[in-house]
């Protein structure tokens, strides 16, 4: 079935041939439609539904894809992997290496929200996966999306000791140490034009900041004020 709108139709068929699926591919086109309405677009006909499907649909496909590839890691590390592989962070990224903000309706006074940016592309990336795997109740049109993705960033998070995430290897290091929590003061930074550094993060242990980071939220400012913390830790003990 296809859209009755022909320029959409085009885009959309555009957009899976970036995805790296076939024109044959049996896709359902009014939920690709879907997947890629704001809801700022239609209050009712947006991508929420579907984005909350794809979320469960990216966890599975990512975890078939380390018990294919690395079956010889502990299902520890495969949890470590999948938290990083599936956080709005790397999905964004995803969504942005296929263009996905050309095809996302969107109204202007979302677009004109920079810092939103990354959670939009990560759930519309989810709703499309959502997408995909609705039109065939299986992962054939999802993993070609992500698999040759995820081989990159598996290497990359196993080259690193914290896994990409910094804030529970500190966790781990501090309680493991200490018997004790860091702990993260956020304070909001002065607002400029287009600011990508909203939030400013430092860590303290035991009366001592550890490190400080920036970042375009809460989250992200508290990473990377961990990732200072543990990169200093670690060139101790080293």
């Amino acid at each position: 079935m296809t859209l009755q709108y022909p320029r959409r139709q085009q885009q959309l068929q555009t957009l899976v041939q970036k995805l790296g699926l076939s024109e044959q591919a049996p896709i359902q086109w009014h939920l690709l439609d879907l997947a890629l309405t704001h809801p700022t677009v239609s209050a009712t006909a947006n991508y929420e539904q579907l984005e909350f499907v794809g979320d469960a649909v990216v966890r599975l496909a990512t975890a078939v894809f380390l018990l294919e590839t690395s079956p010889e890691l502990p299902v520890g590390e495969f949890a470590a992997l999948r938290s990083v592989l599936v956080s709005d962070r790397i999905l964004a990224q995803l969504a942005a290496s296929y263009r996905l903000d050309r095809y996302l309706l969107v109204s202007d006074s979302a677009l004109k929200d920079k810092l939103g940016q990354e959670s939009r592309l990560a759930d519309a990336f989810e709703a499309v996966l959502a997408a995909l795997y609705l039109s065939t109740h299986t992962l054939e049109l999802v993993r070609p999306c992500l698999d040759h993705h995820f081989r990159q960033l598996v290497t990359e998070i196993l080259s690193d000791p914290a896994r990409q995430n910094y804030k529970a290897a500190l966790q781990e290091w501090s309680q493991a140490r200490y018997k004790t929590l860091p702990e993260y003061r956020v304070i909001q930074a002065e607002q400029t034009h287009d600011n990508s550094q909203r939030f400013i993060a430092e860590v303290w242990l035991r009366n001592e900041r550890l490190g400080q980071g920036s970042g375009r939220s809460i989250k992200a400012a508290e990473q990377a004020a961990a990732q200072v913390a543990f990169t200093m830790v670690r060139e101790q003990l080293l």
